[in-house]
Order: structure tokens, then sequence, then C-alpha cells
């Protein structure tokens, strides 16, 4: 059996400025040229929730497992890695190039912190699967208040 990587960690320490997300992502818009980070793509997500746990479904195609991370704490969950471009035939050139490579990231925060011992991950067809468990909280107890 093949494992995907997965780090736990209490910070996401590498995280780019919201500032600095801003102004690539100004610039990014103009070409793919323009990048001030090594981060060049986002792959799209779907994010199901029930009561008791959370799924994300990452679409990752031709990315490979060994270039694939993935960071989880009880409140983030981050996926990156990168997919490398096959190399252009000499003999031509391109009349169309939409599929973009590099390196990606995306960072979701967790409303409802997650269990990270129960975490599980599957790299299957180009999608990655991540099922994470809801922390449970305690019920609720009332707390006397004494008077002095």
């Amino acid at each position: 059996m093949e494992y995907i990587k997965i780090r736990f960690s209490n910070d996401l320490d590498d995280i780019e400025s919201k500032l600095d997300k801003t102004i690539a992502g100004m610039f990014h818009s103009m070409g793919p040229s323009f990048s001030f980070s090594k981060t060049t793509w986002k792959p799209q997500l779907d994010i199901f929730e029930t009561a008791d746990k959370i799924f994300v479904v990452a679409e990752l195609a031709g990315v490979e497992r060994d270039d694939l991370e993935l960071e989880i704490n009880p409140r983030a969950m981050r996926i990156f890695g990168k997919r490398v471009a096959l190399p252009p035939s000499k003999n031509g050139r391109y009349r169309l190039a939409e599929i973009q490579y590099g390196h990606f990231e995306r960072i979701l925060y967790m409303r409802t912190p997650i269990n990270t011992e129960t975490v599980s991950a599957r790299y299957k067809n180009g999608f990655l699967h991540v099922e994470m468990e809801k922390m449970k909280y305690p019920a609720k107890q009332k707390v006397p208040i004494n008077i002095e």
C-alpha cells in the first residue's frame, strides 16, 4: 500500500500574507509570467460536510503522488505540490495552452476543529479524497458562581 504524505502541525508557517496574495493575484491576472510566488495555480475543490465529518475532494489531474503533500492541523488543511509540464515537441508550436503547470497550493480554514488523529486520504484517478472527523465537544456544563 502506498501512502500520501500527511504532515501535522500547529500552524502553517509557509502561508503568504494576504497582501502578497492580493498583489500577486492582480499581476497574475495580466499574464502567467507575472508571479511573486512559486504558487502558480489552485486545484478545484469539492467540500461536503455531515454532522460528524468533512469530506474534501481535490481535482489534481496529472499530479504524481510523490509531488503531492497534505498538511493538517485542527483548524486548517493545506494541499500543495507541483504538476510537471510535458516537454513540447520541437517541430511544433502551441495553438492553445490552458492547462496550468508548476506549483500549487490550497488552504482551507475549518470552522470546526478537526481530529487530526483520524484523518484519512487517498489519491485515485487524479482526485485526492480527504476525510476528516470533527472534534466532539463535551456537553455544556453550568458553572456555579460564588457570592463573596
